[in-house]
């Protein structure tokens, strides 16, 4: 992921974060908004900044969770503020490569989580991705 880039919206009551995709606009999103004292996180594919990705859901993982933590501190928090994650693979009989991964981020922070398997993702090299859910103390 490319340098994350903070805006506010007209009113002045929330801030998103952009990380340059040329999907944001296109398709109306933000990689992550603040409102008040919440933060929540685009579902997050584990892509490398060159475009390509890992062969593995762990590494995907471990990835996507890299990009989330990036927008969450973008806006103000930290991965400790995390009060929910959701994943969606396209293999779920591969959950334990995932929860290891999940649970070496959060194991002491241990947010309310999902894991459901889909048939596909937007890009078909995706095998997972994580959206998350963050209050800021």
């Amino acid at each position: 992921m490319s340098e994350i880039h903070i805006s506010t919206d007209a009113r002045g009551d929330r801030m998103h974060a952009s990380s340059g995709s040329k999907w944001e606009p296109l398709m109306g999103y933000s990689r992550a908004v603040r409102a008040g004292n919440m933060i929540a996180v685009t579902g997050s594919v584990g892509v490398n900044a060159d475009g390509t990705y890992a062969p593995t859901v762990g590494e995907q993982a471990a990835r996507a969770l890299a990009i989330i933590e990036a927008a969450i501190k973008s806006l103000g928090g930290k991965m400790e503020n995390v009060i929910r994650t959701r994943m969606y693979v396209t293999d779920v009989s591969q959950w334990e490569e995932v929860a290891k991964v999940h649970g070496k981020v959060f194991a002491d922070i241990r947010p309310a989580t999902t894991i459901v398997e889909v048939t596909r993702l937007i890009d078909g090299e995706a095998k997972i991705e994580i959206e998350a859910d963050a209050v800021i103390d």
